[in-house]
């Protein structure tokens, strides 16, 4: 028998289940729709990541080494070639330490 989690309501009155202590709504989420076309080819956790230290751009993405961006929260090392392919396509790369 599995469980769906707690039942829960975000701020614009989604209800959903939640099975773990993030309180990120999925609705919400799914409804999102990345500004930076970058941040649509990577997941959730990893965008929001960057909008939290606000890395909006492939210009600003670049100011960063890989390491740097491997240490925020929610950024993990499949979201590394999806950055270094759209930094290529810029004529950017990561920042060498």
């Amino acid at each position: 028998m599995s469980t769906k989690g707690t039942l829960r309501t975000c701020k614009k009155g989604h209800k959903y289940y939640k099975s773990s202590d993030c309180p990120t709504c999925p609705i919400c989420e799914s409804e999102k729709d990345p500004k930076a076309e970058f941040l649509s080819k990577i997941g959730a956790p990893a965008r929001r990541a960057f909008e939290r230290e606000n890395i909006l751009t492939l210009k600003k993405l670049s100011e960063f080494s890989e390491k740097e961006i491997l240490d925020l929260h929610g950024v993990g090392p499949s979201a590394i070639p999806k950055l270094e392919e759209a930094l290529k396509s810029a004529g950017l790369t990561f920042r060498i330490n």
